[in-house]
């Protein structure tokens, strides 16, 4: 288990937040979404439809505003104001083995649709490119995120779900547990 993966007595490294982007609301892919996430090997538990906030656009690509000089001619604090502010999104949360992370992130495929695998989310069901979104300075449309490791699954879920919500982390959902061998 990575250091730091224990959080509050909440294993990091066994939850996910998945994040089913604006796109994906829009194009009434978020059941296929989860779908295919559950078919992965872990269970999604505590979905949530929500109103995503401006604030939590920003605090979720925290790195794309510190790295904002690598984006010429893009304003990425209004790209992510208009691809999320007061706009449907849904969050769950996936729980399996550890090091679930990097299965899921395979799972969704590169962030260019036109550049993802054929069986990955993102190049089954991706309909943008980066050329398109470079060309209309914007962000890419990509349907879904999920953690990149346990320290992003601890930042996502206080951005997402909020602190005060950690019992959704408390109960193991039982379809999940290991069994004795």
């Amino acid at each position: 288990m990575k250091r730091g993966a224990v959080v509050g007595g909440v294993d990091f490294s066994r939850w996910s937040v998945v994040l089913c982007k604006p796109d994906a609301v829009d194009r009434g892919l978020v059941e296929a979404v989860l779908e295919r996430i559950a078919a992965a090997g872990v269970t999604v538990v505590g979905r949530r439809d929500i109103v995503a906030q401006a604030w939590q656009a920003h605090v979720h690509y925290w790195d794309l505003l510190v790295d904002a000089d690598h984006f010429p001619g893009r304003d990425i604090p209004a790209c992510l104001d208009a691809m999320y502010a007061n706009r449907p999104v849904t969050v769950a949360l996936a729980y399996g083995e550890p090091g679930c992370h990097e299965r899921l992130r395979q799972l969704l495929g590169d962030f260019d649709p036109t550049r993802a695998a054929a069986g990955t989310i993102r190049g089954d069901l991706g309909d943008d490119s980066l050329d398109a979104a470079l060309a209309d300075k914007r962000l890419v449309r990509n349907l879904v995120h999920t953690s990149d490791d346990p320290a992003a699954a601890r930042r996502d879920f206080g951005t997402w779900f909020g602190a005060r919500r950690r019992e959704l982390l408390t109960h193991v959902p039982p379809q999940a547990t290991p069994t004795d061998a």
